[in-house]
């Protein structure tokens, strides 16, 4: 069965009814601009086909219910009115309920705090979620934002809340924040609320304002391809913290709100007066910036052909300076570059996780070959490699 028909399954398996509606949002690829968010920098993300799909019905004793095709737990259900002892969650604590089951139960409660006339003792205001995802979990594609705008998108719905899909995407930060406690910025979130066909969007994180920027890969007989590493990681794990620490370490030396204050012409004075460490992740968030702003501008003058050094110089400043990318990332990247592809980084997080490709259509089978031969010289866990097109944001499907 579909992801879709995984999840009206469960609802019924839940319940013993139909659900009242069937929403989806969908992961993301970020083209480029990585750790840039929390920072008010720039970002180009689009959202994939892979999508998480929500089964969601309305019940009448003011509870909430949520259950999922891809965890092992029981279902988890509470009063709505409880959500509120429940949350918030300490950035890096685990939260009060299973991790999974955080991400739409917290998206609950932030939308409480966002519309206060939502009565969560109501009785009309009870719901059953169940869950099921073709996202692949811990590859660096926003399985969690993809959970957050399905969830968000129904309740919305169902609870009348007249939010636009900025204001969801804001909802679903706030549970990745505060309920799940990870540090997140919007990116994730947007890019799976506001994605379209075809485009990416060149996101602003300090105004969200955003613009669709085409991509044209069909039409220039393009291709992107994802290698996942099968490297799992985590959001809430130390790593992101110390290197969203860096960055709130070294705006405050430079006397700025946030990093997206410090130019390519500071370099010079900050490396003057911050640690190695702490530079180097400044300048990478400097220099991504840059090259966000340079990818946009390239794409919309020369197209997508043009971008390749770009996308090698990311990787090389999220290697060297932020320190993210692990040795299968090193591999899938050099594996994909020495097989013929125009550029290739990791994308997301990283600590593991997804890298990408942009390569020519008839070099797909060819540049992954490549990769796989590569993984299997090093040991490592043979990929799941796969290509994706940029696609359509959240939605209601039934």
């Amino acid at each position: 069965m579909t992801a879709p028909d995984d999840a009206t399954a469960l609802f019924e398996q839940l319940t013993g009814h139909a659900p009242d509606g069937v929403w989806s949002a969908p992961g993301r690829v970020n083209l480029i601009g990585e750790h840039t968010d929390y920072n008010d920098g720039f970002v180009l993300p689009f959202a994939i086909p892979h999508r998480t799909y929500a089964a969601v019905g309305m019940r009448d004793d003011g509870r909430i219910r949520v259950a999922s095709t891809f965890a092992d737990d029981a279902p988890v259900e509470v009063a709505l009115d409880e959500l509120a002892g429940l949350f918030p969650t300490p950035t890096g604590a685990t939260p009060a309920v299973a991790e999974w089951a955080a991400y739409p139960l917290g998206v609950a409660w932030a939308l409480q705090l966002a519309d206060p006339s939502t009565d969560p003792g109501a009785a009309g205001c009870g719901v059953d979620i169940a869950i099921a995802s073709d996202v692949p979990v811990g590859a660096g594609l926003s399985s969690s934002a993809a959970i957050e705008g399905a969830t968000a998108s129904a309740l919305n719905d169902l609870w009348d809340a007249g939010l636009d899909r900025t204001a969801l995407a804001r909802i679903g930060r706030r549970a990745e924040n505060e309920a799940v406690g990870a540090p997140t910025g919007i990116m994730d979130q947007m890019a799976s609320m506001l994605g379209e066909p075809d485009a990416a969007i060149f996101l602003d994180c300090r105004t969200l304002d955003t613009n669709l920027v085409p991509v044209g890969i069909a039409e220039a007989r393009l291709a992107i391809l994802i290698m996942d590493t099968r490297v799992q990681h985590s959001h809430a794990t130390g790593g992101y913290r110390e290197r969203r620490a860096s960055c709130e370490r070294g705006a405050a030396i430079m006397g700025v709100p946030s990093l997206r204050d410090v130019s390519m012409g500071d370099l010079a004075r900050a490396e003057e007066l911050m640690d190695d460490v702490t530079f180097r992740r400044v300048r990478h968030i400097v220099t991504e910036n840059q090259r966000v702003l340079d990818t946009v501008k390239t794409l919309r003058e020369s197209g997508a052909r043009a971008i390749g050094d770009l996308l090698v110089a990311s990787h090389a400043s999220m290697r060297d300076d932020f320190e993210i990318s692990v040795a299968e990332l090193d591999t899938a990247v050099e594996a994909a570059l020495s097989a013929g592809a125009i550029g290739a980084r990791m994308t997301g997080g990283g600590f593991g996780g997804a890298a990408i490709a942009l390569i020519e259509q008839a070099a797909v089978q060819t540049v992954s070959d490549a990769v796989t031969a590569a993984f299997a010289a090093s040991g490592f866990t043979p990929p799941h490699l796969f290509t994706v097109t940029p696609s359509a944001g959240a939605r209601r499907d039934a």
